[in-house]
């Protein structure tokens, strides 16, 4: 019987959805792979994207799960229909449910999107965020140093400031009123991002909606688990120390023992 959920990203910024999937599911065994030998996604073409999550969806599928979350906005973007196409279970991504709580949050109907360049190139965004009437104008900027430096644990300082200061200032000068960020990494600059940019921007993170529609999904087939112990199991393509040490500061504590596998 399939009864785990898998989520994936390219390295550890999907731990931020991670984190929103054990607190809306608390009895639900989850298993997170971070592919850190090849990340970020964000510079890749979309022949490799696809590929590398076909990939690490197969792994996944191997291990029992009942329900795929693509916990990296460039694989949504660009991999989410294939994914679709070739797995029986459930595929999930996180960029509908990012546009539909920046709808919700705008006043002024202008919605501002950050991500990797591939995410912004795709489009992906734009187009769902166009489909809504409450939007009447997308601002959308690749900010492909904000993965690196959140890897790196580099959340603050001189820097990561500087590089804030110069990607954000065209989205500043905007009536901009919601920022999607559209990068699972970006939550963690979430305090850097409000400091460059005010505080009444809405910052719209996926984590929690998304967690909301993986439960709907679960609900709606009749396999969510309602009781009993959840378990954590990780796996990264590389580094696992380094990945211990960052996925403490992403859940605010220790994880069970990272993994390091090698993909076909």
């Amino acid at each position: 019987m399939k009864r785990g959920i898998g989520v994936f990203d390219s390295g550890v910024g999907g731990l931020t959805v991670f984190k929103a999937l054990r607190k809306e599911l608390p009895h639900e065994k989850l298993i997170y792979f971070g592919d850190t030998a090849r990340v970020p996604y964000g510079t890749k073409t979309k022949e490799s994207v696809t590929r590398f999550s076909l990939e690490i969806a197969k792994f996944l599928e191997k291990r029992g799960i009942k329900l795929l979350v693509v916990a990296c906005n460039t694989a949504s973007s660009l991999a989410l229909n294939v994914l679709k196409r070739n797995l029986d279970i459930p595929v999930v991504g996180v960029i509908r449910p990012a546009v539909r709580a920046a709808a919700a949050a705008t006043q002024t109907g202008t919605i501002g999107v950050i991500g990797t360049e591939a995410t912004v190139a795709s489009g992906a965004y734009q187009k769902a965020l166009a489909a809504i009437a409450s939007c009447d104008r997308i601002i959308a900027r690749p900010c492909p140093l904000f993965v690196p430096l959140v890897e790196e644990g580099w959340w603050e300082g001189a820097v990561a400031k500087a590089v804030a200061h110069e990607y954000l200032a065209p989205l500043k000068r905007s009536k901009m009123d919601a920022l999607i960020l559209g990068c699972t990494h970006y939550p963690m600059l979430a305090p850097l991002l409000r400091s460059v940019l005010g505080k009444k921007i809405r910052l719209i993170d996926s984590g929690s909606e998304t967690a909301r529609d993986v439960r709907a999904a679960l609900e709606a087939d009749g396999r969510l688990k309602r009781s009993g112990r959840g378990s954590e199991t990780f796996f990264v393509t590389d580094g696992a120390e380094r990945v211990k040490r960052l996925a403490r500061r992403f859940l605010g504590r220790r994880t069970s023992r990272v993994s390091v596998v090698r993909l076909p």
